[in-house]
C-alpha cells in the first residue's frame, strides 16, 4: 500500500525540476523569437522605422551636445575661480570711464591705496600673506610686439603664493629687488611668444615706455576667461610682464596719466582657519567706511563664486533633463502613434498569433521589444551624433567641450523609458484584440 504512495511522491519529486527547467529556455526562446519578428518589421517598414526614429535620435543628439558645450563652459569658469584661490580675497578698483564722474567719484574717494592696504593687514585676522597691484598698458615697447602689447602688471614677490603663480623658466624677483625698484621682469607665456617667438628670452631685454627691464624669469601658463566673473574684468592672465611693484610706479607710470590712484588691486591670502566670507564682508565694511560710500571697489570672494557655480551648474544639469525629457516627450508620441498604425496594419496577424496559442503577454512582449528596439537604435546614433556635434562645436568654435558618462547614460536611460512608457498603450491594445475579430479582418 505505501509503495505507490512512494512511487507517487518520487514522480513528483522527479517532474516538478523537470518543468521548472523547461520554463526558463522557452522564455528565452520566446524573447529570441520577438527580437526576431522586431527586425523583420522594422526591415519591412525601413522608412517608417527611420522617422519614428528621428525624434529620439535628435532629441538625443542635442541633450548630449548641449551638455557637453555647458559642461566644458563650466570646467573652464570652475578651473579658473579655483586658480584665484579659495583661501583669498581680491580687492579690484572699480573703473569709470568718463572724466567728468571721475573727477566728482575723486572727490569722495581718493581710490585705492598702500594706506587701504596697510589697514587691511592691521584690521584682519588669519591674513598670511598680502599684495597690492598696479597695472599699466605700455605706450611704447620694444621688442615690438607681434599683436596687442603686454600688460605691465606690478606685484610684490607675495604674490606667487598668493595666486600660486608657477616659474616655468628663470626665476621670479625677491623682496630685495622689489624694495629697490630693481628693473627687472618676468614674462608671462603669451608675452613671451609676442615679444621673442621661440628665442629664450632670459638674460634679454624689454624696454617699457622710457624704461628697461633684464627678463629674469617666464611664468608657468595661466587660465583666463573671454568674460568678467564676480567683479573681475576679462584679461588674458597669460599677456602680462610681472615687475616689482615699485618699478612700475616710479619708473614706468608717466606723469602725465589721468588716473591718480596709486594701486587698482589687493591680493589677500587667509589661513585655513579663517571664515573667508566673513573675512569679505569685513574688508568691504573697512574699505566703505575708508572711502565713504564712494563704491569705487569690488571685493571679490572666489570660494563664493565657486560655490555659486556649483549650485548654477546643479541647476542647469536639472534644467538640461527637462528639455531632455520635452524632446524625448515628443519622440515617444512619435512612436505611440506609429506603433497604434502598426497594430491596425497587423491585425490579422496578431489574430493568428492568439489562435495557436499566444498569451497576453507574448503580445505584449512582442510590441514593447520592437519599441524598445527602435528607441535604443536612435539612442545609439543620436548619441554618436551627440559626440560628433559637440566635436565640430569645440573645433569650428574653439570652445571646450566635454563629453560625460552622465549624458550618456542619461540619453540611453530615457530612450529605453520612452519605449517602455509610449510603446506600452499600443502592446496593451494589440493584446486584448479578439482573435476571432482579428483574423476576420481584411
Amino acid at each position: 500500500m505505501t509503495e505507490p504512495v512512494v512511487g507517487a511522491e518520487a514522480q513528483v519529486g522527479t517532474e516538478a525540476p523537470v518543468a521548472v527547467r523547461s520554463r526558463r529556455p522557452r522564455r528565452l526562446t520566446d524573447f529570441a523569437v520577438d527580437v526576431g519578428l522586431g527586425f523583420e518589421s522594422l526591415r519591412a517598414h525601413k522608412l517608417r522605422a527611420l522617422l519614428t526614429m528621428l525624434g529620439i535620435i535628435f532629441g538625443v543628439a542635442a541633450v548630449i551636445a548641449m551638455l557637453s558645450i555647458g559642461a566644458g563652459a563650466r570646467q573652464e569658469v570652475i578651473a579658473f575661480i579655483e586658480q584665484l584661490g579659495v583661501r583669498n580675497l581680491i580687492v579690484e578698483s572699480r573703473e569709470v570711464t568718463d572724466q567728468q564722474a571721475y573727477q566728482k567719484l575723486r572727490q569722495l574717494s581718493a581710490g585705492l591705496s598702500f594706506q587701504d592696504l596697510r589697514a587691511i593687514e592691521g584690521s584682519v585676522h588669519g591674513l598670511t600673506a598680502s599684495s597690492a597691484r598696479k597695472r599699466i598698458t605700455p605706450t611704447k615697447m620694444l621688442p615690438k610686439p607681434q599683436g596687442n602689447p603686454p600688460v605691465v602688471v606690478g606685484v610684490s614677490p607675495a604674490y606667487t603664493a598668493i595666486m600660486g603663480l608657477r616659474v616655468a623658466a628663470g626665476r621670479f624677483f625677491d623682496t630685495l629687488e622689489a624694495e629697490a625698484a630693481a628693473p627687472v621682469a618676468v614674462l608671462g607665456q603669451g608675452a613671451r611668444t609676442e615679444l621673442f617667438g621661440s628665442k629664450d628670452p632670459l638674460g634679454q631685454f624689454v624696454k617699457v615706455n622710457q624704461q628697461w627691464f633684464e627678463v629674469i624669469g617666464v611664468a608657468g601658463p595661466q587660465l583666463s576667461t573671454q568674460a568678467g566673473i564676480g567683479g573681475l574684468a576679462a584679461q588674458d592672465a597669460n599677456q602680462v610682464i610681472y615687475v616689482p611693484l615699485m618699478a612700475t610706479i616710479l619708473r614706468i607710470e608717466e606723469s602725465g596719466s589721468s588716473r591718480k590712484d596709486e594701486i587698482d588691486g589687493l591680493y589677500l591670502q587667509l589661513d585655513p582657519t579663517t571664515d573667508v566670507g566673513a573675512a569679505g564682508a569685513q574688508v568691504r565694511g573697512l574699505l566703505d567706511v575708508m572711502h565713504r560710500g564712494a563704491a569705487d571697489f569690488n571685493v571679490v570672494v572666489p570660494a563664493e563664486l565657486l560655490a555659486e557655480q556649483q549650485r548654477t551648474r546643479n541647476i542647469f544639469q536639472v534644467v538640461m533633463v527637462a528639455i531632455a525629457s520635452i524632446s524625448m516627450l515628443v519622440g515617444g508620441i512619435g512612436i505611440m502613434n506609429i506603433m497604434l498604425a502598426s497594430v491596425l496594419e497587423r491585425t490579422k496577424e496578431i489574430g493568428v498569433r492568439r489562435a495557436i496559442g499566444a498569451r497576453h503577454s507574448d503580445i505584449v512582449r512582442q510590441f514593447l521589444v520592437e519599441t524598445t528596439m527602435i528607441t535604443l537604435t536612435g539612442g545609439v546614433v543620436g548619441t554618436a551624433l551627440g559626440v560628433a556635434l559637440s566635436e565640430l562645436v569645440g573645433y569650428f568654435a574653439g570652445w571646450s567641450t566635454i563629453v560625460t558618462m552622465t549624458s550618456i547614460v542619461l540619453a540611453f536611460a530615457v530612450s529605453v523609458t520612452v519605449g517602455i512608457v509610449f510603446g506600452l498603450y499600443p502592446a496593451i491594445r494589440a493584446a486584448r484584440l479578439d482573435p476571432v475579430r482579428a483574423l476576420h479582418s481584411d
